[in-house]
């Protein structure tokens, strides 16, 4: 077999994708030359490697393996430049890190601030995306290191505590509730809610512990945004439960009020995750070092 990085590359970025044409579009080639590698591909293996659908491709079990070592040998070399790094001149490497919700909006930003502008050769990658997400893209290697919820399940992963990300409830000023010092959902379930989309993970954890209660949520609006939820919230249409970095940060100019939660569901922690920490390239070694101490600096 005679397949060189560009092979695998291209190949890891149609199972990424599920086209031949967007992954030839992220590699920077034709269709064309694209479509004759795949076939030089499954020509040295005598064998094919993706399956050919109405809307797309899928990797046959063929595909699924090499998939597998297509992304161990990449990720190898991007150790191996991130570690030859210090001995050239231009970008010393690149880290891909996914977090939630509440990661990417409340406490990473911040947080890689400051190892950016120590390391000014590294770019980052920094997506969005759901807990249970973060964790499967750690373990298929698409990523370096994840923040996600407690909630998860993180076998097979190095998952470290980083930071409180406590749930809180967000009422108008104006409601009878909002001067409490603390709340229960139980004290809320006959309200009318604001909320994030139906499959949000925070939309399904409020869902699922009211259906403990025995009594499903009536939900007015269900938005995309955390700060269009707030504005909501202040304008009276219905309360919420959100992060409390995210509320203390927009109820206050929405006209709403953060409540502590009293359950025991909404004492959330933020987890520190990878697949493996001394398999990580340098600079993302360093970076999740960087964020380590951060997590243990917090209060």
């Amino acid at each position: 077999m005679r397949f060189d990085l560009t092979d695998l590359q291209l190949f890891v970025h149609i199972l990424d994708c599920g086209t031949l044409t967007a992954a030839a579009g992220r590699a920077h080639m034709t269709l064309a030359s694209a479509s004759e590698r795949v076939r030089g591909m499954e020509a040295q293996l005598g064998c094919a490697l993706l399956a050919r659908q109405a809307r797309g491709v899928r990797p046959t079990a063929a595909g699924h393996t090499l998939g597998q070592h297509a992304r161990s040998v990449l990720a190898q070399m991007q150790r191996l430049r991130g570690d030859m790094a210090e001995y050239g001149a231009g970008l010393a490497g690149h880290v891909r890190v996914c977090g939630n919700t509440s990661a990417v909006g409340e406490h990473l930003p911040l947080a890689v601030a400051g190892f950016l502008r120590s390391h000014p050769r590294v770019a980052l990658e920094l997506q969005e995306c759901g807990s249970a997400e973060v964790l499967d893209r750690l373990r298929q290697g698409l990523c370096d290191i994840g923040v996600a919820s407690d909630a998860q399940d993180t076998r097979g992963l190095q998952a470290l505590p980083w930071r409180p990300d406590p749930l809180v409830a967000v009422l108008p000023r104006a409601h009878r509730l909002a001067r409490r010092k603390r709340l229960a959902l139980q004290d809320l379930l006959t309200e009318d809610w604001v909320g994030l989309p139906h499959d949000a993970a925070l939309q399904v954890l409020v869902r699922q512990q009211a259906s403990l209660l025995g009594s499903p949520l009536r939900w007015r609006a269900q938005l995309q945004h955390l700060d269009s939820l707030c504005q909501l919230v202040g304008q009276g249409v219905g309360v919420a439960v959100m992060p409390a970095a995210a509320a203390q940060r927009l109820a206050p100019a929405s006209g709403a009020r953060a409540v502590p939660l009293s359950d025991a569901w909404a004492r959330r922690q933020l987890l520190l995750c990878t697949a493996r920490e001394d398999q990580l390239p340098a600079h993302a070694r360093q970076l999740f070092a960087h964020l380590e101490g951060l997590g243990r600096a917090e209060p």
